[in-house]
């Protein structure tokens, strides 16, 4: 009814082209938000006053991006290469390069370096407050080699977790990764039998969450422990029932909400739904959106949700609904874990 508060809203222009991340702004300024594309545009906007604050156009197709601080931004792209940028101006600087295309950038703050994933199996850290032997860019620092080309990657404040293409799940200790000592602290196979999409961590430290192709998510641990080890599980979502079939839709993306530690999923579905994991409970699904959900973000204060709908070519080449980009008003019922009643 017209009555209800609009807890969604697109926010315009939208990328005009597959959308390959959406990422809120640091706590110094919830409000940004961050969106790359195959239209090869790093996009920045304010989602309070609902506007493009600025445009980045690169060569080539981005395929990831994040944010250093409330202004300066990276990107990752399909040209091998990572760039710099400073949002308050029109600056972009490369500052590294891989052998092929970087799937996977992010900043880590708590140990000030930057992470780049790529197809060509490796994934380097750099230190961007040293230049390179040629007096720019960034340093890097060392270069881990995978077993397969990199996914999906993910950091907590002491772990780094890289998901790659042959369902390897490498974890490095990320205090010790820059001192040159071996950092490899678990190297496992994912839990779940088809290919891995995307890898998040717990917001408490203790693990990660992985999702597939084939509509399952994996809770993992970190600690070997075989009693903690014990509590990790999987569970079905993003699957339909049609004409008595079981359609199986991949999962794109997963985002932990900052406070309350539960985690949003958005699928090849169309849906977003949310999930308390400790208690295994779903605890809501949003309406479903005009395509595939590509990416998902959780502002720093946990009361917006980025949702990117985008199709992600799963069914090749066909008429797909425009990109678009809401952002939708959470509220506490949607997110926090519902006490349990013994």
């Amino acid at each position: 009814s017209s009555s209800t508060i609009k807890t969604d809203f697109e926010i315009k222009p939208s990328p005009s082209d597959g959308i390959t991340r959406v990422r809120f702004g640091p706590t110094s300024d919830p409000n940004l938000l961050l969106a790359s594309s195959w239209d090869s545009t790093l996009k920045l906007y304010d989602v309070n006053t609902e506007s493009l604050r600025n445009e980045f156009k690169l060569e080539n197709a981005i395929l990831d991006c994040c944010f250093l601080d409330r202004s300066h931004a990276f990107s990752s792209g399909l040209d091998a290469s990572i760039y710099q940028f400073d949002l308050s101006s029109n600056n972009q600087t490369l500052i590294g390069c891989h052998e092929q295309a970087v799937r996977c950038i992010l900043y880590n703050n708590t140990h000030n370096i930057l992470i780049s994933g790529s197809w060509d199996s490796k994934v380097c850290i750099w230190d961007i407050r040293a230049p390179n032997l040629n007096g720019n860019g960034a340093k890097l620092i060392t270069t881990l080699n995978q077993p397969g080309k990199v996914f999906s990657m993910d950091a907590s404040d002491s772990k780094l977790v890289v998901a790659t293409s042959s369902r390897n799940i490498n974890i490095y200790d990320l205090r010790t990764i820059q001192s040159g000592q071996d950092s490899l602290v678990q190297q496992r196979e994912s839990s779940l039998k088809y290919q891995t999409r995307c890898v998040a961590c717990y917001p408490n430290q203790t693990g990660f969450a992985v999702s597939s192709v084939e509509g399952r998510v994996a809770m993992e641990f970190f600690d070997g422990a075989q009693e903690i080890q014990a509590k990790k599980y999987a569970f079905k979502c993003h699957r339909q029932l049609q004409a008595g079939v079981d359609t199986v839709y991949p999962v794109n993306t997963i985002a932990f909400h900052p406070q309350f530690g539960t985690f949003a999923t958005g699928g090849c579905d169309g849906f977003v739904s949310i999930w308390d994991g400790e208690n295994k409970k779903r605890l809501y699904q949003l309406q479903q959106y005009p395509t595939s959900i590509s990416s998902l973000s959780f502002s720093s204060g946990g009361d917006l949700l980025a949702i990117a709908s985008s199709y992600t070519f799963e069914e090749g080449e066909r008429d797909h609904p425009a990109d678009a980009i809401f952002i939708h008003h959470v509220s506490e019922n949607e997110v926090k874990p519902k006490q349990k009643t013994t």
